[in-house]
């Protein structure tokens, strides 16, 4: 229903409720509510209501890397409707940072991504707020909530540097900051809760509708997951390759509804032979019963099996072991001012090691499972697209596995799925919405992708679908690994796309083929004129990868791309490249 085209008495509050309450519903749904109005409007027709203070209008903005944040503040933005709260929401990679000085209520909720870094979509928007140019503020009221991963050493700092500039510009708080670890979802729920009940203060709420709607839940998401049996594990590096990739092929049990760029959020199962190990070190049975709000109460064994991290070393867990454990040397570490020593420290070591080396006298499960975090799901970037093949999914999984201090060591999720789940049995997994990793809307659209290791995942999804769609758009894709004749991933599906007329370029580039290593970033700098024509043009750019090394690398290659090409020196290559972010069209997948 447009209801722009006619002149409302409604308030935009009001405006936003009824769009609010009338969305998704049938015909016959519509014919009921309206009837129930008009009797409404018969029974008060000769009763004043009592008019509602006006309430200030919240804009809401999201800056995601993989989606959550952005899910978060959807839902924030939905609960404001639903209190009658005017409230609008974007990205603030959409968002001008100058509109700053107009607004009255601001609420961010924000990621942080890599080592302390903003998300991509929201560079360009940290860096005028925290520059020279971002305006004073003092009408406004604001609340930043943080998205993090304790297991990192900035932990949520780029919504620690908006909420202290925001202040330092003479905003004020509406709400503290509020601090969200891998398992967000309570705290970001209860900090919402915390920032409506702000809002109501000294607000009169419109009067209560007598009728409203129940939102639906998903069928599938984190709490539930869903079943989806695998098909196939095929190994597709090659003899002699130092590297074990696989690709899985799953049938979910239901209907999954995913777009090329999306992850699929795999639910692992810890080795029975790192149980032991941790049961070993700390002396328990395994019998002992534990109980959570998480996990419920179930034995030891079972908790650590599918519901607790227990390989690799966090921050929280070191600093939660050094306290049981009373262990200085452990402290001491943790308080080093030089972050490297905690890395190095941690290379080589799992969490039964810090058990062994700094055993705890008496622990119990309940001690033990308090020191760890609860078993994340792994995502996997899907290697399909949903409208060529609607009833699997399919993944590029590289399995982990080394041997350190005389152990082996084994990725949690990829050993998983490459060794312990048979054809036929059963995975629990949901879709990771990706927004920030799309397609153009417009098929005509070149697009240049680059990948290495199984970063060349989404890319075969990619060109699945626009190949589907007979897009006009020309592709270009670079890939990366360590050898040709071994490591050449998906080569025979690229080389047919080639052939075909899909592919317009394909440069492959392999790392220990020659006696100078050379990367995906090296390419990209001998192909400069045409990778900036490219983006100048209005090409796409999708990069996916490693974060470090790889994510690094050909951001830095960029950079020097965009600088040889334009004036202003790498301060303006990096504006430009911002720019690209904050647009859409270079968008990074990293790891």
């Amino acid at each position: 229903m447009n209801t722009s085209a006619h002149k409302t008495p409604l308030s935009p509050a009001k405006t936003g409720a009824l769009h609010a309450l009338v969305e998704g519903l049938s015909r016959e749904q519509v014919a009921w509510v309206s009837g129930y109005l008009a009797g409404l409007g018969a029974v008060a027709e000769d009763q004043a209501i009592p008019a509602a203070a006006p309430a200030p209008e919240v804009m809401v903005l999201h800056g995601s890397q993989t989606g959550n944040a952005e899910r978060v503040a959807r839902d924030l933005h939905a609960r404001l409707a639903g209190r009658g709260l005017a409230a609008r929401i974007d990205s603030l990679g959409a968002y001008p940072g100058a509109r700053l000085g107009r607004e009255r209520v601001v609420l961010i909720v924000v990621s942080t991504y890599g080592e302390g870094e903003p998300p991509d979509a929201a560079q360009a928007f940290h860096a005028f707020v925290m520059g020279e140019r971002a305006p004073r503020l003092a009408d406004l009221r604001y609340a930043v909530l943080a998205l993090g991963d304790r297991g990192y050493e900035r932990f949520c700092q780029t919504g620690r540097d908006l909420d202290a500039r925001l202040a330092a510009l003479g905003a004020t708080r509406l709400h503290g900051l509020g601090e969200c670890d891998l398992d967000y979802e309570q705290t970001a729920r209860a900090w919402g809760d915390a920032v409506l009940e702000a809002l109501a203060d000294g607000v009169v709420a419109p009067p209560a509708p007598a009728l409203r709607l129940v939102a639906t839940v998903p069928a599938y998401d984190r709490a539930r997951p869903c079943p989806a049996v695998l098909v196939e594990n095929i190994r597709i590096t090659g003899r002699g390759s130092s590297k074990d990739v696989r690709h899985i092929v799953l049938a979910p049990t239901a209907p999954l509804t995913f777009a090329p760029g999306d992850a699929l959020a795999v639910v692992p199962r810890n080795e029975s032979e790192l149980i032991a190990s941790i049961l070993a070190a700390t002396g328990l049975q395994g019998c002992e019963r534990v109980s959570d709000a998480r996990s419920g109460d179930r034995e030891l064994t079972t908790a650590l099996e599918g519901h607790y991290e227990i390989r690799a070393l966090s921050r929280p867990f070191l600093e939660r072991w050094a306290m049981l454990a009373d262990a200085a040397p452990l402290k001491a570490l943790l308080a080093a001012t030089e972050a490297d020593a905690l890395k190095a420290y941690g290379a080589d070591r799992d969490m039964s090691d810090v058990m062994r080396e700094f055993p705890v006298k008496g622990l119990s499960a309940a001690d033990l499972v308090s020191a760890l975090r609860p078993l994340a799901p792994r995502l996997y970037s899907i290697a399909s697209s949903g409208r060529a093949d609607p009833d699997h999914v399919h993944l590029t999984v590289g399995v982990v596995r080394y041997e350190c201090r005389g152990r082996v060591h084994r990725g949690v999720a990829s050993n998983w799925l490459a060794e312990r789940v048979v054809s036929g049995a059963e995975v629990p997994v949901t879709v990771h919405v990706n927004e920030r990793f799309r397609l153009p809307a417009d098929p005509a659209t070149p697009i240049l992708m680059v990948g290495a290791g199984t970063g060349v995942a989404p890319f075969r999804a990619f060109l699945e679908e626009r190949a589907l769609l007979g897009a006009t758009g020309a592709h270009w894709l670079i890939v990366g690994d360590r050898q040709f004749h071994s490591d050449f991933l998906y080569q025979r599906e690229w080389l047919d796309y080639r052939r075909k007329g899909v592919l317009q370029r394909l440069d492959a580039v392999f790392s220990r083929d020659a006696p100078r290593k050379e990367y995906v970033q090296h390419r990209l700098l001998a192909a400069s004129r045409e990778v900036y024509a490219w983006l100048a043009e209005g090409g796409h750019l999708y990069v996916c990868g490693d974060a470090r090394g790889m994510g690094e690398g050909v951001h830095a290659a960029l950079l020097t791309i965009v600088e040889r090409a334009r004036p202003g020196g790498r301060e303006r290559a990096a504006d430009y490249l911002r720019a690209l972010m904050a647009e859409g069209r270079y968008q990074r997948d990293l790891y």
